[in-house]
């Protein structure tokens, strides 16, 4: 007969899982609506072509960043079933509400603030670990979107310079084409990144339960679960978030979309390699604002991207908030 815990531990599992699958179904948008918006591919294709690239990602990328979750941001020994299960709750009531609003949200900053809520609920600000990573992370916030809007607005502006004998029916075509790399680059970064938080969920939960001992290492079918629940949640979309990101924020021709799509890529890879927890959402947020600056300040729809930015200031207040909530209720039952 399986043991009460080893269901509790199952249910937990499962619940990451639907996180992870919810984070690729939230975030869809970041990888495919440059692709749908400048008609390269289908709906339908561009998902399937996102998921492929989002599930191989950890053929290419270490783990740094599940490291930097599972114990660089609220300290390992305070974690219990009820922490997880409130730090899960929040994330996903607040993709849920951002989705529904189609509001481009963060989901990585969600998870974060859903374990610093819940973390505190436990144990008081003593459980959160003011070190390098937890400093990274809140740096990555800020960076993550500020280097993806001047990047892409330098590569714009280097493809207006380059192309401008060109006819622009021709560059657009050509550029066209050439999305098939960058929102594959694109895509691979948004599944090495995002993914890996879930992976640091389930490890940390492995560990304080005492089927994992020793170093802090992601078993190999932790790691292939979550890259398929996010590819999964990739094919289904949220079409609500992909127009505002395809057409809300500025109108993108083939060349913006691939600078936008470049300039993430390279902000995404460089992040996981170094275990930034970043938003993929913010990332390619400020990238196609990049886009719209390199035509004129007046091509950014600016209401719309103030009203982005305000989601992200409530991402993990709001977060964290609920996460407290649920961990309160989660403790009278895990």
């Amino acid at each position: 007969m399986i043991e009460h815990a080893t269901i509790v531990i199952g249910l937990l599992v499962f619940v990451a899982l639907i996180f992870d699958f919810m984070n690729g179904f939230h975030d869809a948008a970041n990888s495919i609506a440059l692709m749908v918006s400048t008609r390269l591919l289908t709906p339908q294709a561009a998902v399937i072509w996102a998921a492929f690239f989002n599930f191989i990602a950890f053929l290419f990328f270490g783990l740094h960043v599940a490291d930097t979750v599972g114990k660089g941001i609220i300290d390992p020994n305070i974690v219990n079933n009820a922490v997880i299960f409130g730090a899960l709750s929040g994330a996903i009531a607040w993709n849920i509400i951002t989705w529904w609003f189609g509001i481009p949200s963060s989901s990585s900053h969600a998870l974060i603030g859903g374990l610093l809520g819940a973390g505190v609920a436990h144990a008081g600000t003593g459980g959160i670990i003011l070190g390098s990573k937890l400093l990274s992370t809140a740096l990555g916030i800020v960076l993550s979107p500020l280097f993806g809007m001047l990047l892409a607005l330098a590569i714009s502006v280097l493809i207006l310079w380059l192309f401008e004998k060109t006819a622009p029916y021709k560059t657009e075509s050509r550029f066209n084409k050439m999305q098939f790399i960058s929102s594959s680059l694109f895509s691979l970064g948004h599944g090495a990144n995002d993914a890996q938080k879930t992976m640091g969920i389930i490890t940390v939960l492995l560990f304080a339960n005492g089927y994992l001992k020793g170093d802090f290492d992601v078993p190999t079918w932790v790691v292939i679960s979550c890259q398929a629940a996010m590819g999964l949640g990739t094919l289904f979309g949220g079409w609500r978030i992909v127009r505002t990101m395809g057409m809300g924020i500025t109108k993108v021709r083939p060349t913006g979309g691939f600078a936008a799509q470049t300039s993430g890529s390279i902000a995404l890879f460089l992040a996981t390699s170094l275990g930034v927890p970043v938003s993929t959402t913010h990332t390619i947020t400020g990238a196609i604002v990049g886009v719209g600056l390199s035509r004129r300040a007046s091509a950014v729809r600016w209401g719309l991207a103030s009203r982005i930015v305000w989601a992200w200031v409530l991402t993990i207040p709001c977060a964290g908030l609920v996460a407290a909530i649920a961990y309160h209720i989660g403790k009278t039952f895990l």
